[in-house]
């Protein structure tokens, strides 16, 4: 009979870390991230100096900006190389990165989570155009952060007479995952956990090649009596850590809650969205929707869409998705961003993106930082150092249908008022969105017309359309006045046969 699980501290496991190993970590913000392991793996590099000269690998951003998730592993000597999807939640890491005092890579998240799969069946890669004419592409830099970063880890390949990208396998040797109940031989279910996330392949690609996979969960019982409730077999488990709760919360937001793990429909309760410029670029977002749609929203602005829809009775005529997995409900924000209140469905992460990447979304309506003249966004390159990273943007924006940037049309500093039906700047953004050139290029605007994506970028004041030529000015808000409030607010000047009026019932209060 198979020897039952190894049950040790987290002091015990993260010692059998070896220096020099790559190590896979799962997670998405907080949800799904073993809390409790990376803190043990802090706590013994601060007290031993070991192990060092880590390949760390992730795909989605883990952290709270401040201390937690992938915070805890942010020292030169402890960490050598890190692959990451998002950087902006692990902030510490982001600073070694820009101070080239490690090896960094961008890679796209849905591209990594794909990765790892490969990495386990040992295939050579994942060959894509994700990422192709963005920065990641290797005519480009190859996704590589700073001057330390030389070895490509992506390259430009020919199949069949086209260009595709290859993203590089390579061997991982630790897995370190969370679940919340594991049985007498390592047996891990996620009942309690908010997303299932690429903890399959993480453990797979560790075992087979001869690593160790490590598991945080809340508890062990004797069996599982549901085998299709297994999401990682007990084979594949070398340690197990028992939290008992503590550095378990659900997300970094919250310890609990029963709504993401529960499927009622959408008639969540929520709170009206105060009026404000973001609620009007949600209304007009929210009419691109068409009954039926998959959708796919970022964080931040484009929440907005949600929480309109909600106000208006309007969930339950589309279906948000998630690229961490949920499948219809109300996504969160914050740092449980990546959950879903009453979700109809949370698929793994990988099996997420390869339907987005084969075109499921109907529309995706996301972020941007920078807007530039041929429709190419930058939503990474944040100014003074900082670095976001671009997370499943890439993924998302590529593959989509039709596309909604969803953005204030000047940042820093940005008021804006209503009164009957009419838009009224009271203080103007002191910093630029529509510039001459993005710092990065994370979405690339031709590229997009190749492809014959619609794209649309709102604002609170403005709508634009990408057309073979550049952006074209759609719509403008009432109120507004043209050359004042927008073309002399921008560093280029947009296309402007036809323009009609934003819905007045947009800027309603």
């Amino acid at each position: 009979m198979r020897a039952a699980a190894r049950i040790v501290s987290a002091a015990e496991a993260v010692a059998e870390i070896p220096s020099g190993a790559t190590v896979a970590i799962g997670g998405f913000v907080g949800a799904g991230h073993p809390e409790m392991l990376s803190s043990a793996l802090e706590r013994r590099f601060m007290e031993s100096g070991s192990p060092r000269d880590l390949t760390l690998l992730y795909c989605a951003g883990q952290g709270d900006r401040a201390e937690r998730g992938l915070n805890h592993l942010a020292y030169a000597g402890l960490v050598k190389r890190v692959i990451g999807g998002h950087w902006n939640l692990a902030p510490k890491l982001g600073r070694l990165a820009l101070a080239n005092k490690i090896e960094a890579y961008n890679f796209p998240q849905g591209v990594l989570c794909v990765l790892l799969r490969e990495i386990a069946a040992k295939r050579p890669g994942v060959f894509t155009r994700i990422g192709m004419n963005t920065f990641i592409d290797p005519v480009n830099g190859g996704g590589r952060l700073n001057a330390r970063t030389t070895e490509p880890l992506v390259e430009r390949v020919q199949l069949d007479g086209e260009d595709w990208l290859r993203y590089r396998t390579f061997p991982v040797t630790v897995g370190l995952i969370r679940a919340t109940t594991a049985d007498a031989h390592g047996n891990l279910t996620l009942e309690r956990e908010a997303l299932i996330g690429e903890v399959l392949p993480i453990a797979q690609a560790a075992h087979n090649h001869g690593g160790i996979v490590i598991a945080q969960v809340e508890r062990v019982v004797e069996r599982i009596t549901d085998p299709k409730a297994v999401r990682v077999p007990g084979v594949l488990v070398d340690y197990l850590v028992v939290s008992g709760g503590a550095q378990h919360d659900q997300t970094f937001a919250e310890p609990f809650n029963e709504a993401y793990v529960t499927s009622l429909g959408n008639d969540a309760a929520f709170q009206p969205m105060p009026f404000s410029e973001r609620k009007i670029i949600g209304r007009r977002a929210l009419r691109e929707i068409r009954a039926g749609n998959i959708v796919n929203l970022g964080i931040g602005v484009p929440e907005a869409v949600a929480a309109v829809a909600a106000e208006m009775g309007r969930l339950a005529e589309f279906t948000l998705t998630l690229e961490s997995g949920p499948i219809g409900g109300l996504p969160a924000g914050g740092l449980s961003f990546g959950c879903s209140a009453h979700p109809e469905a949370v698929v793994d992460q990988p099996s997420q993106f390869d339907f987005y990447d084969g075109g499921g979304l109907d529309i995706a309506v996301l972020g941007a930082l920078e807007v530039d003249a041929e429709g190419s966004v930058n939503v990474t390159a944040l100014g003074g150092g900082r670095f976001a990273g671009v997370g499943g943007f890439v993924n998302i924006t590529q593959s989509a249908k039709r596309v909604i940037f969803a953005c204030t049309f000047r940042a820093d500093g940005l008021e804006v008022d209503a009164s009957e039906g009419a838009l009224r700047i009271k203080r103007e953004g002191a910093k630029a969105k529509f510039v001459r050139r993005v710092a990065q290029v994370c979405f690339h605007g031709p590229s997009a017309v190749a492809r014959g994506q619609q794209v649309l970028y709102v604002t609170e004041r403005a709508v634009f359309e990408l057309k073979a030529d550049g952006l074209h000015l759609l719509e403008l808000a009432p109120g507004v006045d043209l050359n004042a409030d927008v073309l002399q607010r921008m560093e280029f000047k947009p296309y402007l046969e036809q323009c009609a009026r934003m819905p007045v019932e947009c800027f309603t209060r």
